[in-house]
């Protein structure tokens, strides 16, 4: 009599709301560390492109792959896109929260989507990661995530526990009991940060790991424990969900809960709400060892480590120069950075700050953030290049009444139709073909040539072509910020 080995469906779930703050300033609130390119792995992927990518090596003879459900916030929408549409064959819904709600509900989002959904199977196995980590040997994650699957599949709950290196004290540990079995260990219980001294004593016990915050488990397992424990959660996110708003763009659909009733759910983690009370509980929770070369890159430092280190321990990044210097990390992104005679510190360097830090206090620059954030400064939400749905901006010079834009629009793709109360534009094409209305007015400017948009003047910027278009844009007025914008019309629903 032949066995037959039934599949496992599963969903990848890519939680990616963090503002990785303590990598300032190269990750902003505008363009968090998920979506920057971080490890020297020679793909030059994001490490949100890499979390996809790493739960996509499992799909094969026994496990077939649904669509990816990305979780993340309406600013941060594009940026996710524009991503994606870089990776082959991952085609991806994107649940939209409009406002940070930690990681059940978003869990529960996309539980709820892989409930719902006519593609799916009875049970959709969810596979769920951060999209902001690192990890240097992908095929032993594919080998534990494979044994996460088929643990799920029966109906338990997976977590992957991280092989300890050191006593850190940034994470919460997982303890086990007794020895694995078939490459599981039943959880014991969970552990909330130690200090130092407690961190030793668990690597010298054994029988502990870091939780990394990656899971596998059934919608419905998911689900059903979330309304037992936490009900107010399940019932208010649920009830956004019914609300829940749908576009589609020509590689990813768009599913927004109702943003009213969503900001009324409490905020609270996937671990604090149901896993750490899954022990002894009627829902089993097991554990799958992951010794992958695992790292969060939660601040400057593990960059450091993760990095491609010289003879002289020094990780560099652009267009640097070092002499006489060790173990220190140096990143330029726009210009020259040299360092003479220093060690063990942290260098960036961006077009509108520099970050200088010694490499043991690189937690602490979440401390800066802080004070940028009390002050109202630009510079803890966006760079002086600012991404857009249509393409960018950068910012070149500013000063009393004016501001210079270099500006960027991908083919096909166009602004707002908008105004301004307070500014006047002046627009010079240097490269490409440019469509402007400019009140009743359609016109095409090619290279060199220029127009004016009074103050108060309905105008949209276009590009009909299908390379590039660059302008240079002078702003002159009393008021330059970004908000004086009136849309009417918007391609990106912003208006």
């Amino acid at each position: 009599m032949n066995t037959v080995v039934s599949e496992s469906f599963i969903l990848p779930v890519i939680l990616c709301g963090g503002s990785g703050t303590r990598l300032w300033p190269l990750s902003r609130s505008g363009f968090p560390k998920q979506f920057l390119v971080l490890s020297d792995d020679g793909s030059h992927q994001s490490l949100f492109q890499q979390a996809i990518e790493r739960i996509h090596s499992v799909g094969g003879k026994d496990i077939t792959l649904g669509k990816t459900l990305v979780v993340t916030n309406e600013e941060h929408r594009f940026l996710a896109l524009d991503q994606l549409r870089e990776l082959k064959d991952v085609q991806a819904t994107l649940l939209l929260e409009p406002t940070g709600k930690n990681t059940a509900p978003a869990l529960t989002l996309a539980a709820l989507y892989a409930q719902d959904s006519s593609e799916n199977q009875e049970h959709p196995i969810l596979v769920v990661t951060p999209a902001d980590q690192t990890i240097t040997n992908p095929a032993a994650f594919t080998k534990a995530l494979q044994s996460a699957i088929a643990i799920a599949k029966e109906g338990a709950i997976a977590i992957l526990g991280i092989t300890p290196s050191s006593p850190q004290t940034g994470y919460g540990y997982i303890k086990v009991k007794g020895d694995a079995v078939n490459d599981a260990y039943t959880v014991e219980r969970f552990v909330e940060k130690p200090n130092e001294a407690t961190a030793k004593q668990y690597l010298e016990e054994g029988g502990y790991f870091w939780n990394g915050g990656m899971f596998v488990l059934k919608a419905s397992v998911w689900l059903a424990a979330l309304k037992e424990f936490r009900p107010d959660i399940f019932g208010a996110t649920e009830t956004a969900w019914v609300a829940r708003t749908t576009d589609q763009t020509d590689q990813a659909t768009f599913v927004r809960p109702d943003k009213a009733i969503f900001n009324t759910i409490p905020s609270e983690s996937i671990d604090y709400a149901v896993i750490e009370k899954c022990p002894g509980s009627k829902y089993p929770i097991k554990m799958v060892e992951l010794d992958a070369g695992w790292n969060d890159l939660g601040a400057w430092d593990a960059v450091w480590q993760v990095g491609q280190q010289d003879q002289d321990g020094n990780v560099t990044s652009g267009d640097t120069l070092i002499t006489n210097s060790k173990n220190s990390l140096v990143h330029a992104s726009t210009r020259l950075v040299s360092a003479v005679g220093v060690e063990n510190l942290i260098i960036v360097e961006t077009a509108d700050a520099v970050l200088v830090a010694d490499r043991k206090n690189s937690q602490d620059v979440k401390h800066i953030v802080n004070q940028l954030e009390s002050q109202k400064r630009e510079e803890k939400n966006l760079h002086r290049k600012v991404a857009r749905p249509w393409g960018w901006y950068d910012s070149v010079d500013e000063g009393e009444r004016f501001k210079v834009k270099r500006i960027q629009v991908k083919p096909g793709a166009s602004l707002s139709l908008q105004m301004h109360h307070h500014r006047a534009e002046h627009w010079i094409v240097v490269k490409g073909t440019a469509e402007i209305t400019n009140g009743d007015q359609v016109i095409l400017l090619t290279e060199n040539q220029s127009t004016y948009i009074p103050q108060g003047q309905t105008h949209r910027l276009a590009n009909p072509g299908k390379t590039p278009l660059e302008i240079i844009e002078v702003q002159s007025g009393s008021y330059l910020g970004e908000d004086d914008i009136v849309r009417f019309e918007d391609t990106y629903g912003r208006s």
